[in-house]
């Protein structure tokens, strides 16, 4: 499985931005897409997710400002990202979770969000 995310950037706090996330090659294995973060000096976390069924989970941090969601058809999962903060910079990951394993076995090359407070 191959990740390729677009989106990111730098943004004014208060503002939004959208990332997307494109999955190829054996995408009948993903169970579930989501997006990761690391800051500097944190460890990486999960922001957000959504099963193959449409379930989502959000880390307290961001529930109510984003919102995830995909497209199965074409395996596709985008994070509109609404009133954000300087606490949301970080490197922004695509991953995808295998069916066998159910853990997040695929991951994108990150792509940089910068919040200017």
């Amino acid at each position: 499985v191959q990740l390729m995310e677009s989106g990111g950037g730098l943004v004014q706090a208060g503002g939004s931005l959208r990332l997307s996330c494109a999955a190829s090659g054996d995408t009948i294995s993903i169970s579930a897409m989501g997006w990761y973060r690391q800051a500097p000096g944190k460890e990486r976390e999960l922001v957000a997710d959504i099963s193959s069924g449409g379930s989502t989970y959000y880390a307290d941090s961001v529930k109510g400002r984003f919102t995830i969601s995909g497209n199965n058809a074409g395996y596709t999962v985008y994070l509109q990202m609404n009133s954000l903060k300087a606490e949301d910079t970080a490197v922004y990951y695509c991953a995808a979770r295998g069916i066998a394993t159910m853990t997040y076995d695929y991951w994108g090359q990150g792509t940089q969000v910068t919040v200017s407070s």
